[in-house]
């Protein structure tokens, strides 16, 4: 059984990104990106620190990773 997805803070959230074999991030016009082979993942802005659960679904459904591979411990 899964676990339910929760808030992440950016910073975690890009770290765990990184070890998912995205890089960056890199600067864009209003928000920075993060390169995955031939993906780019938009970020959203620092102003906020934690990234909701409805932002994080999204975010994993636009980079291509699954809850199950997010959940997986590192």
């Amino acid at each position: 059984m899964s676990q339910r997805l929760g808030p992440i803070s950016r910073r975690d959230f890009i770290e765990r990104l990184r070890l998912m074999g995205f890089e960056g991030t890199y600067s864009g016009g209003r928000h920075e990106f993060m390169l995955r082979d031939n993906s780019r993942l938009i970020l959203p802005n620092p102003h906020r620190s934690i990234i909701s659960v409805d932002l994080l679904i999204r975010l994993l459904k636009q980079a291509g990773i699954s809850r199950e591979d997010w959940q997986q411990p590192d």
